[in-house]
């Protein structure tokens, strides 16, 4: 009996999530969870200026769901008392904090910025004592492609003058939370604790000094957030609280990948939900959002990191593979909180149609009676017609006609301004194999993505000519970064000119990149400006940029084998009366009078004059 008198909160409750929270948020129904044997079997009561709206039981009895009215809650620490029968009360205290100024009015990315997709764990080592920590199953294995490498934080935070010399506005890091799965786990998609940054990568406060010394450097940080799944060693699904806390089969069902099935009018029910609540992979276990418990939670967790954070918008992973209706709730839910934050959705389809019924105030996703909430979508369809025309294995050069018709079906989106383009990511095919290393390929690509309407993203190392072959296995396309490491003998992270710097390949794809990068920041024309474009002719592209009657880019993308001559007057109406112009990349003055010679396998950034 003398133990049971000194009764402590941490002999019962072993978590508290959120682990703390603000006053002032949009939200006033705001629920906690307390986890702990047998917590449920506890009365709980509060401090006397905190409001229990309802305390709700699952058929786990370690699990309480609190909800609190928070509509009048001032920030300071607040006490929760837990009593059962024949034991002594035990006691703990929550934070309310206070927010931010102007927290819920924060900015975020849009078109005139560029992104930055980087693996933590591949990209930068500075740490070496968490390579392997005890407490995470998997330890440091850099010899493997699918091992962890080391990567972390402040290997990223090393190199953060690095980007924004480079050009770079945002940075968008795959998953950093715990993620103790025994195999592959350096990726992050499979994570077993939301509320923890993964000790391998850093701390939590690693974390919110990245975001600080960002936005020193008036850069952003984008959250990759998971709504889909969690791995299955995330200490939830090891006990869960109920049974409908996943989509479960009697026996194990994959997704079929087939996002087709939840826009098909036509499509059987079986497809549909075999797509929606199958599991992504065995280790992957599906959450089913219709649980108003787990909406909530994964509700509360992505406001929880944007707050505490101090982030600049959101990449949701796997969008389409979510409950449709619960992933609008998620996303209203967030947009109520932050009404300027973007959001980013991954939406793995090549059809224009099919993609723009995803994005916010689709036309087509309202003949459905559907609207998605998503303001921001990734744009496959243009990343497509750019690996395919630039393919290697090609016989001859293919033509432009798929790029253009790309642009043609920009009338399918609300807003093509708000697509996110690419020439690859994590999951994808490394350009710069695809093309065969070919350095004309990646500037006409890259030209492409940098001066079109929507958002341009790069994924670390394309500005150096990083490749890999993804029939390999996906760690074959995410090398470790030359120079993250001190075991590398070369550093990429630093110019030609300095020893064991840049190879002169790898310097003239960074010097190409960093030129137009940069010229592309202050260019509010290439930003919001609108787009006017021509048939492609000869595998010769030309489109323009145009903000008002004076600022006005033409830009030519010349794929073929030779050079070409073009006759201007075609374009007469994009030049609207210009006679010469500036061409950025080669840094020349050209006369738009008549003609103009554009070499072969060569694009032009003309800013007319």
């Amino acid at each position: 009996m003398n133990n049971l008198k000194h009764l402590k909160a941490s002999h019962v409750l072993k978590r508290v999530e959120p682990p703390h929270w603000w006053a002032g948020m949009y939200i006033k129904k705001f629920q906690l969870l307390f986890y702990g044997d047998h917590i449920s079997e506890y009365t709980i009561t509060c401090s006397s200026d905190l409001n229990i709206l309802q305390v709700e039981k699952t058929q786990n009895s370690n699990y309480l769901f609190v909800t609190l009215d928070t509509s009048e809650i001032q920030a300071g620490m607040y006490s929760f008392s837990f009593q059962k029968e024949n034991l002594p009360e035990f006691t703990i205290s929550y934070a309310f904090k206070s927010r931010v100024e102007d927290s819920a009015n924060r900015t975020s990315f849009d078109s005139s910025d560029v992104f930055y997709l980087l693996m933590p764990d591949r990209f930068a080592h500075a740490n070496p004592l968490i390579n392997s920590v005890k407490q995470l199953s998997e330890k440091a294995n850099p010899y493997d492609l699918n091992g962890r490498h080391g990567g972390d934080i402040l290997g990223i935070i090393n190199n953060l003058d690095y980007l924004k010399d480079l050009g770079i506005t945002t940075l968008w890091c795959t998953p950093l939370c715990e993620n103790n799965s025994a195999t592959g786990s350096y990726h992050g998609y499979a994570q077993t604790d939301l509320y923890k940054i993964d000790a391998r990568l850093g701390t939590l406060a690693d974390y919110k000094k990245l975001s600080r010394e960002l936005h020193k450097r008036n850069m952003r940080l984008v959250i990759d957030y998971v709504i889909n799944h969690w791995g299955s060693e995330h200490w939830l699904i090891k006990d869960l609280p109920n049974e409908g806390w996943l989509n479960q089969w009697e026996h194990f069902t994959n997704t079929t990948h087939k996002t087709t099935t939840l826009i098909d009018m036509n499509a059987s029910v079986f497809d549909k939900d075999q797509h929606e609540k199958g599991w992504f992979v065995s280790t992957m276990p599906d959450l089913n959002q219709q649980n108003p418990l787990v909406l909530n939670y994964l509700i509360q967790n992505a406001i929880w990191w944007i707050e505490e954070a101090g982030l600049d918008g959101v990449r949701v992973d796997t969008f389409t593979y979510s409950d449709k209706e619960a992933a609008v709730k998620w996303l209203q839910a967030i947009k109520a909180e932050y009404p300027n934050l973007n959001i980013a959705g991954e939406v793995w389809l090549h059809n224009s149609a099919q993609l723009a019924y995803w994005q916010k105030d689709s036309k087509i996703g309202q003949m459905a009676n559907y609207n998605s909430q998503l303001p921001c979508l990734t744009d496959f369809p243009l990343h497509n017609a750019l690996q395919d025309i630039f393919y290697a294995k090609h016989k001859k050069v293919k033509g432009l006609e798929s790029l253009y018709e790309t642009f043609v079906n920009d009338f399918f989106y609300p807003s093509p301004q708000n697509l996110m383009r690419f020439i690859e990511n994590h999951d994808t095919q490394r350009f710069n194999t695809q093309s065969g290393g070919d350095l004309n390929a990646y500037k006409l690509a890259l030209t492409v993505i940098c001066t079109t309407r929507g958002i341009p993203q790069l994924y670390y190392g394309s500005e150096i000519g990083m490749q890999g072959d993804k029939s390999n296995g996906d760690g074959d396309i995410r090398h470790e970064f030359p120079g993250g490491w001190k075991k590398h003998k070369q550093n990429a992270f630093l110019p030609l000119t300095v020893k064991n710097g840049r190879s002169a390949y790898q310097e003239r794809f960074h010097a190409f990149t960093k030129k137009l990068l940069n010229w592309r920041k202050d260019k509010p024309v290439v930003h919001y400006g609108k787009f006017l474009h021509f048939v492609p002719v000869d595998n010769v592209y030309v489109y323009f940029r145009y903000l008002g009657e004076e600022k006005r880019v033409m830009v030519i993308i010349n794929n073929a084998k030779t050079k070409k001559i073009l006759a201007l007057q075609k374009f007469a109406e994009g030049l609207n009366g210009s006679k010469a112009g500036n061409e950025i990349l080669s840094n020349q003055i050209l006369d738009l009078s008549t003609k103009l010679s554009v070499p072969a396998r060569t694009p032009y950034i003309i800013e007319l004059t």
